[in-house]
């Protein structure tokens, strides 16, 4: 169904209830979500319709346990627009981050953060740089997608206040409280290829008790779904047993009437939205397992394979693809076994990919001045 009213508040619940202890992991139905990484919150800024005319943008922010962190990134689009990813560096100085900025409204939208490192200052957390426990500075890393004018005004985008509000959010939120998906924070704008875009996150439990999870603003260029069939290319790389019983193999493939009809549709919006423009697919892996930076680099690296399972083509010019790694550092890994970071590094491509197909099947219709998006589901069905 195709929504020209917002579907959601300006910021995202304050909390869900949770039955879960603190001293608990959690035991999430499938597919999970980031904040089964404990500590994690996740807070959401909306900015569509109501007070928000002639947006269709947002902020998200992942916001850590107090102390921060291990922290991490990989850039692999040619057209990123990023914050502090220096910082991140396994050769520079800091270690840890309090939060992770994902925002619409392109490098505009950046200016997130800004609310986000003031929010950090007044709760004394971030880099200490002076004798009074206020002298910190927070490192805040950033990255935006291209949703500009999608909503119909150009000029519209997230602010300071935007990211304030996500991180507010985030700071309300009882831990292991599952994320919003679909059309919110910094996903309120996405588009994949020709369909809507968005949130979505997922996670896992391995075998040795560490818990890996991610969370994606599925904004890509490229198509989420095979254009001969309108297949999902990611439900055919679900590894994880739990994920294969929520997202399937099974029925993947729509039948051809419906696949016939669904490029009709698609052809009408594209004829109506002209040119497609800049995109970017944003990622954060996060894990309770005690990393390096530069473990956590090599995690954001080759996290960056589960976009290339679900999205084709990717990492193009006009894409800014961008994942950060989180680590918490609760587990440390077996000191006698020097591949034990393997399994973490398969799962966090695994999760992405999962992580975008959430996206696009919760991702919904939205029609503003600025362009016809449908959903995946109302193109395809269940």
């Amino acid at each position: 169904m195709t929504s020209d009213v917002p579907n959601h508040p300006t910021t995202n619940p304050a909390a869900h209830p949770t039955t879960h202890s603190p001293t608990d992991s959690p035991s999430r139905p499938a597919p999970g979500s980031l904040t089964d990484v404990r500590g994690l919150r996740v807070g959401h800024a909306t900015l569509y319709g109501g007070g928000h005319p002639g947006h269709l943008t947002g902020a998200t922010v992942v916001l850590a346990p107090e102390g921060g962190a291990v922290a991490a990134v990989d850039v692999r689009g040619g057209g990123p627009g990023t914050r502090e990813t220096d910082a991140l560096d396994p050769r520079n100085l800091v270690q840890r981050v309090e939060a992770v900025v994902l925002t619409g409204g392109s490098a505009y939208g950046l200016d997130s953060a800004s609310g986000v490192v003031a929010w950090l200052e007044e709760q004394g957390r971030g880099v200490r740089v002076g004798p009074d426990p206020s002298h910190v500075v927070p490192v805040v890393p950033a990255a935006c997608v291209f949703d500009l004018g999608r909503g119909g005004d150009f000029k519209a985008r997230p602010d300071a206040s935007t990211g304030r509000a996500a991180v507010e959010a985030a700071a309300r939120t009882e831990l292991f409280a599952p994320v919003q998906e679909g059309n919110v924070g910094a996903g309120t704008g996405a588009v994949v290829g020709k369909v809507k875009g968005g949130i979505g996150s997922a996670s896992v439990r391995l075998d040795s008790g560490i818990t890996v999870a991610a969370l994606v603003v599925a904004n890509a260029a490229g198509s989420g779904f095979d254009p001969e069939t309108g297949a999902l290319y990611g439900r055919f790389f679900q590894h994880f047993q739990h994920l294969q019983h929520v997202e399937g193999r099974q029925n993947a493939y729509p039948s051809p009437e419906v696949h016939e009809e669904a490029q009709r549709r698609l052809a009408e919006a594209a004829a109506e939205n002209g040119p497609p423009p800049l995109n970017t697919t944003l990622a954060v892996v996060a894990t309770d397992a005690e990393l390096t930076k530069a473990q956590a680099q090599k995690l954001a690296g080759t996290s960056h394979d589960g976009m290339a399972r679900a999205v084709r083509p990717v990492h193009l010019l006009n894409d800014g693809d961008t994942v950060f790694t989180l680590a918490t550092g609760e587990h440390a890994l077996a000191a006698d076994n020097p591949l034990a970071l393997n399994e973490i590094l398969a799962a966090g491509a695994e999760l992405v990919t999962a992580a975008i197909v959430r996206a696009m099947l919760a991702a919904e219709s939205v029609r503003t001045p600025g362009g016809t998006f449908p959903s995946y589901l109302d193109l395809y069905g269940k």
